[in-house]
């Protein structure tokens, strides 16, 4: 960032209730710092004192979550906002005296490092209402996922407990809500059995199983495979059925996000763009113009060490000398642009070419992975810099 025309440097060290306020000038003597209330009125009223003594250039440590109000306020004001990574705050934290960490120290030093290192900074641009949206929306759907996974393994560990051979039918199946509703109803291997195979196949059908006779008859013959009752299986009578209703719920929930997602997805520019490399659809695109919007990148580099795609090099002298994944960066990004990666080697043939040509060089398959994300993003930078469509390559005839 452009920091010449800057005369007051606020820090703000970001908290759920209150704030940590460090004020410096140019010359880097502190003219505010005390708490400030996550409240508009009292970051209204400093921001204002503060722009009656010159100009003032906001800097915080989380601009979304529990910085978003602070943010927001600042650019209404007309006032421009900075953000600094914690992890660039804490290097830089390591050249000031003291050992310490405070929520006064890390106002100050983000406001000094501001000051006085302007490079470390990024802007950040007023946020668009549907991008704004789509973060949001996004957060929750990859908290639905964590719970439908956490969910899901629940049950599978239960009839792992009781009865193995009928967890290794059915716990494939627990995406299905036919599957939860049958469980739902008959929890136990006891209940499938008096059930019989015409009833729970009726089920199925009911609730959308097309194979419903196929798989009723997959279950009846895994419940011959054991006959013992295991101790617990009574107390697992009890807990399933609410596992599986609490399933059949997060799997809806999940269902309306998503089609709230594809909504505003598909009516954002930068969709056409995003979808045209293939591995990226409706979820990854969202998670894509979340987390990039309103900031920018002076190149594919800067936008690779954002999402934590830039390798680290590590030298001591001539005798060690390596390169290893990058541990910071944005972590939903990354997530998302490496399961992208994963799933583009399907339909990809240079992605595939490229993944082959990495673990021919001895690289494991998840290195592989991050070296094809990266190589990915960069192709992206240019598509979403020039606004273009990837271009995928013809397979040529055998």
């Amino acid at each position: 960032m452009i920091t010449n025309d800057v005369q007051i440097f606020l820090g703000l060290d970001v908290g759920k209730t209150d704030h940590w306020a460090c004020a410096v000038t140019k010359d880097g003597t502190k003219i505010w710092n005390r708490t400030l209330p996550n409240d508009e009125a009292k970051l209204t009223a400093v921001y204002q004192d503060l722009s009656a003594k010159g100009t003032v250039l906001v800097v915080v440590d989380q601009p979304a979550t529990i910085g978003a109000l602070a943010v927001a306020l600042a650019q209404h004001l007309g006032i421009p906002v900075a953000y600094l990574p914690g992890l660039s705050m804490r290097r830089i934290a390591d050249m000031y005296p003291g050992s310490a960490k405070t929520d006064e120290k890390d106002a100050f030093i983000i406001a000094d490092a501001a000051r006085t290192m302007p490079h470390t900074l990024r802007s950040i641009e007023v946020a668009d209402e549907d991008e704004a949206t789509l973060a949001m929306l996004t957060g929750f759907d990859l908290d639905l996922a964590r719970q439908i996974t956490q969910t899901s393994n629940r049950i599978r560990g239960l009839f792992t407990q009781i009865h193995p051979p009928l967890e290794r039918v059915i716990g494939p199946w627990l995406d299905h809500d036919a599957v939860l509703e049958v469980l739902a109803t008959w929890p136990t291997p006891t209940q499938l059995r008096q059930a019989g195979k015409a009833r729970i196949a009726a089920k199925l059908k009911k609730h959308g199983a097309r194979r419903h006779t196929a798989w009723a008859t997959t279950i009846l013959a895994a419940l011959e495979k054991q006959s013992v009752i295991v101790v617990g299986t009574d107390a697992a009578a009890l807990v399933i059925p609410h596992l599986a209703n609490q399933l059949i719920s997060l799997h809806a929930q999940r269902s309306d996000v998503a089609t709230h997602l594809e909504k505003m997805v598909e009516a954002h520019p930068l969709y056409p763009v995003l979808t045209s490399m293939p591995g990226v659809a409706v979820r990854t695109a969202a998670i894509i113009i979340a987390e990039i919007s309103g900031k920018t990148f002076a190149n594919a580099a800067a936008m690779a060490s954002y999402a934590g795609l830039a390798p680290t090099t590590r030298q001591s002298g001539t005798s060690i000398k390596s390169e290893r994944v990058s541990h910071s960066g944005n972590k939903r990004l990354k997530r998302a642009l490496f399961l992208s990666a994963f799933a583009s080697i399907r339909f990809d043939p240079t992605s595939r070419a490229y993944y082959d040509r990495k673990r021919a060089q001895g690289k494991r398959h998840n290195q592989a992975l991050i070296a094809l994300a990266h190589r990915r993003l960069t192709v992206l930078f240019a598509l979403l810099r020039d606004k273009t469509l990837y271009d995928l390559p013809e397979l040529k005839a055998a």
